[in-house]
This record gives C-alpha cells, structure tokens and sequence, in this order.
C-alpha cells in the first residue's frame, strides 16, 4: 500500500508542476504566449527578458509549486517509513518531469532550475543555502544565468555528503535531478563555450520583441 501512495504522490507532484505560471500569466497578461517570445522557453529568464519584474512572480510561483509536494508530501511519505531524502528526492523528479514535460501544453516544458532549487532547500536547508548563494554570487558577477544556475545545483550535491546521507537512493536521485536539469541546459551550455550565450541581468529592463530568433 505505501508503495502505491509514493506513486500516487509523485503523479500528484507531476500534475501541479505541469501548470507553468509563465504561460499562464503572459497570456493572462499580456495576451500573448511567452513560447513565441524571445527564446520560447517557458521559464523565469525568458519572461524576464520579455515582459520585466512580472517575472518574480512566476518565479515565486515556480518555486512554491515543488516546494509545497516536497515539504507536504514528504512529511506524508516519511510518516509510512520512508527516509525523508529519499521522499523529496522522488518528489523532486517527478516535479521536474512535470515541469520539463507537462501534459497540459504537449509535453513541452521549461528547464526546471527553479522546480530543483525550491526542492533542495526541502531535502537539507544548507544544500539550498549553498545552491543559492553560489548561484547569485555568479549571476552578479559574471551575470550568466544558466551557468549560475547549474553551478549552484551542483554545489548543493556537494554539500550533501557533508550534512549526512541519510538515503543512498535519496543522493541518487538527486544527483539524477541535477543531471537532468544540465541536460536541459546543452545548447546553454553549447553557447557558453562558444561565448556566444547572452548575459542576464536583474535589473534588466529591456524587453525581447515576439518570435526573436536569439536564445537565452
């Protein structure tokens, strides 16, 4: 029975964070599908290129859709004999896949930095304390999104075996989440080592025009 429940939970996790707030609120907004604009991505970074300082409330949004099954579902999962990292973990994939493949708009999603951020800071704090602060001190400094981004997660696998493994198979999955997100970032990186990839910047105010061929 606790083995269907998992299932159950990480389906739940799946169908909340196929909802993408980006899409919802450029159309509701703006009138207009953040997909055709600027690199089509749905996420954080596009819709702050595209629209401005809406966007920290799609990330907020973006945040709280993996945090929420993560803290709730864990608590639930943990409650029936599952090691708490192993339950977040799960969560924390199946809440990526949502977000990277999302059943309601043609499995089509965004890169899930943001779904993988909000679930570390729920596996361990320090592991998203790390995740963040090395991923804000390189978005200010070298003012590369996807490589703060990536540098940040990755820094939280690190700290990891530092505050304890509490789940092997809870680190695996982890370790595969953060995978996965570079994965979704190939032709970020592609560009970074080409030094073609474009810069962010938080205070950013110019806005890309529709259907603008140039990737972010």
């Amino acid at each position: 029975m606790k083995y269907l429940i998992l299932m159950l939970a990480g389906i739940c996790a799946y169908l909340i964070s196929a909802v993408n707030p980006a899409i919802l609120l450029s159309k509701a907004v703006y009138k207009k599908d953040i997909r055709n604009c600027g690199s089509g991505n749905p996420g954080f970074t596009n819709f702050k290129r595209t629209f401005g300082n809406l966007a920290w409330l799609v990330m907020i949004l973006d945040l709280l859709k993996s945090a929420l099954p993560s803290l709730v579902f864990g608590y639930i999962l943990s409650g029936m004999g599952f090691e708490w990292q192993f339950a977040v973990a799960f969560i924390c994939l199946f809440s990526m896949l949502g977000h990277a493949f999302p059943v309601w708009y043609g499995f089509k999603g965004g890169k899930g930095f943001l779904v993988c951020l909000s679930a570390m800071w729920i596996f361990h704090p320090l592991c998203g304390l790390a995740a963040t602060a090395v991923m804000v001190v390189l978005l200010l400094s070298l003012k590369y999104m996807s490589l703060a981004t990536m540098a940040g997660l990755i820094s939280a696998l690190v700290v990891i075996p530092l505050v304890g493994i509490e789940s092997s198979a809870g680190f695996i999955i982890m370790c595969a989440c953060v995978l996965f997100m570079i994965i979704r970032h190939k032709e970020n990186i592609s560009r970074l080592i080409g030094g073609t990839e474009n810069k962010f910047s938080v205070f950013e105010k110019k806005k890309v025009k529709d259907k603008d061929l140039t990737r972010s």
